[in-house]
C-alpha cells in the first residue's frame, strides 16, 4: 500500500493534468462554474482520504471525475424541486443508472474538449478583474493549489483565496456557463484568455518584484496552458502565436542567468545554451500561425507578430546576425494594430541597432515627453543605453540610476546600479522582453 506522501505526490500530479476536465464535466452538469470548482475540490479531498486506505485507482482521473459527478448528482437531488426541476431529476437519474464505471470513462470523456475550452473562457471572463482571472485560471485549468498560486505571485494565501471566492461568486451571479463564444464575441473573449496566459508567463519571465529575475514554475505553467489551448483551438492563429512566443522566450532560460545569479541580457547570451529543441517546436507553432494568416503578416494579430519578432532573434545564431530592420518593421506593424508606448519603446531599441542610437533617441525622447511611461523603469534604462552608445556617459549613468529607483526587482536593480556606477558597460535592454499586455 502506498504511503500518504506517495499518494499526495501522485494525486497532485494527476490533478495538474485532470483538474480542468473534472471541473468541465461537472460544470456542464450543474450549470455553475463556481459550484463545479467546489465539487471538483471535494473530489480531491475525498481522494486524499480514501486513496491511502484503498490504494491509487487504475484510472485516477476517471475516479476523480466520477466522484465529482456523483457529488453533483447528490447535490441536485437535495436541491431539486419536483415542480420546477423535473428535467434535472431525469438527467441525474440517467447519469446514476449509467453507474459511471471506470471502464466506461475513456469513451465518456472523449467529447469534453469543447467543455474544457468553454471552462477556459469562463475562468477568463471579462467580468472578472485581471488578477481574479489569473488566480481562477491557475486554480481551475492549471490545477494549482491556493498555496502554490500565492507563493508564485509572492502574496498571501488569504488574498488568493479571496480573489478566487469573489471570482466564483461573480460568475455565478452573472450566470456565466461553460461555452465557447462564437461570432463577434469570439475575438475579444479569446484575447482575454490569451492575455491571462501571457500575464502569467511574463511574471515568470521577468518578475516584477522579489529577489529572482525569473520564475521557471510560472513560465512552465503558462506554456502548459498555451499547449492546452493550441490543442483545443487549432484554427486560431493567435493561440499558436502566443505559444511560439512563450516557447522562444523560455528557450533562453539557461543563458539568461549568470554564474552568480545575475541577469545576462539577450545580446550577451551564449546562444549555444539556448534550448534549441524548444526553439524548433516554437518555430513550428509559428509556421502553423503563419499558414493561417499568410506569410506577409497582413492579417496577423499581436501575438503572431511578437512571435515573429522573437523568431528573428532565434534564427540569428549570433547577435550580429540579427535582422534588426525586420524587427523594427514588425514592431511598426504591431504598433499600428495595438498602439502602445511600450511597443514604441521596443521599436526604438530595434531602430537603434538598424539605423543607429541617434535615430532611436528621438523616438525615446518623444516617449519621455508624452509621460505615459514616467514610472516604467525600462524607459530610462533604454535611454541610458542609447546615451552611452553616443558617448554621453554622465547622462547615461543618471538614467540608469533613475531606472534602478523605479524597478522593484532586486536582480535588475543590481544590474542597473552597476551600469550607473560604470562597473558594467554592456547594453541594458533585453529586446522583446517588455510587457505589452500588463
Amino acid at each position: 500500500m502506498p504511503s500518504s506522501d506517495e499518494v499526495r505526490r501522485t494525486l497532485e500530479a494527476v490533478w495538474r493534468m485532470e483538474a480542468a476536465k473534472v471541473a468541465a464535466v461537472v460544470a456542464r452538469l450543474v450549470g455553475d462554474v463556481g459550484l463545479a470548482e467546489d465539487l471538483a475540490q471535494d473530489a480531491f479531498v475525498q481522494a486524499l482520504e480514501q486513496w491511502p486506505r484503498d490504494g491509487i485507482p487504475t484510472k485516477p482521473g476517471a475516479w476523480l471525475t466520477a466522484t465529482a459527478r456523483r457529488r453533483a448528482i447528490d447535490r441536485i437531488r437535495r436541491e431539486v424541486n419536483l415542480a420546477g426541476k423535473l428535467q434535472q431529476v431525469g438527467r441525474a437519474e440517467e447519469l446514476r443508472t449509467a453507474e459511471l464505471a471506470e471502464a466506461d470513462f475513456d469513451a465518456a470523456l472523449e467529447d469534453i474538449d469543447d467543455d474544457v475550452l468553454g471552462l477556459v473562457f469562463a475562468a477568463c471572463h471579462p467580468a472578472l478583474t485581471a488578477q481574479a482571472r489569473i488566480c481562477l485560471t491557475l486554480r481551475m485549468i492549471g490545477g494549482l493549489t491556493t498555496r502554490e498560486i500565492a507563493r508564485a505571485f509572492l502574496t498571501s494565501e488569504q488574498t488568493v483565496a479571496q480573489r478566487i471566492s469573489r471570482a466564483k461568486k461573480t460568475l455565478s451571479k452573472d450566470g456565466v456557463t461553460i461555452e465557447v463564444p462564437s461570432g463577434a464575441e469570439l475575438a475579444p473573449r479569446l484575447a482575454s484568455v490569451l492575455e491571462v496566459v501571457y500575464l502569467v508567463f511574463n511574471e515568470g519571465y521577468a518578475a516584477t518584484s522579489g529577489r529572482d529575475w525569473l520564475r521557471g514554475d510560472l513560465m512552465e505553467e503558462a506554456i502548459r496552458l498555451g499547449r492546452v489551448l493550441s490543442a483545443l483551438a487549432p484554427r486560431e492563429p493567435e493561440v499558436h502565436g502566443l505559444l511560439a512566443l512563450m516557447e522562444i522566450q523560455a528557450s533562453r532560460t539557461r543563458a539568461r542567468i549568470g554564474r552568480d545569479g545575475e541577469p545576462v541580457l539577450l545580446l550577451d547570451q551564449d546562444r549555444t545554451a539556448w534550448d534549441w529543441a524548444l526553439v524548433n517546436h516554437a518555430l513550428a507553432e509559428l509556421d502553423r500561425a503563419t499558414s493561417l494568416v499568410g506569410p506577409d503578416h497582413e492579417q496577423a494579430g499581436p501575438y503572431v507578430l511578437q512571435a515573429a519578432i522573437a523568431a528573428c532573434h532565434a534564427r540569428a545564431r549570433t547577435a550580429d546576425a540579427t535582422d534588426w530592420a525586420l524587427i523594427a518593421a514588425l514592431y511598426g506593424r504591431l504598433g499600428q494594430i495595438r498602439p502602445s508606448p511600450i511597443i514604441e519603446l521596443n521599436r526604438a531599441v530595434a531602430v537603434s541597432y538598424a539605423d543607429g542610437p541617434a535615430a532611436a533617441l528621438g523616438i525615446v525622447d518623444r516617449l519621455v515627453e508624452g509621460g505615459a511611461l514616467a514610472d516604467y523603469h525600462l524607459l530610462p534604462s533604454v535611454r541610458g543605453d542609447l546615451l552611452a552608445r553616443l558617448g554621453r556617459v554622465e547622462e547615461a549613468r543618471a538614467e540608469f540610476a533613475r531606472a534602478a529607483d523605479l524597478t522593484q526587482n532586486d536582480a535588475e536593480k543590481a544590474l542597473l546600479l552597476a551600469r550607473a556606477s560604470g562597473q558594467d558597460d554592456g547594453p541594458e535592454h533585453d529586446s522583446n522582453t517588455t510587457r505589452t499586455g500588463a
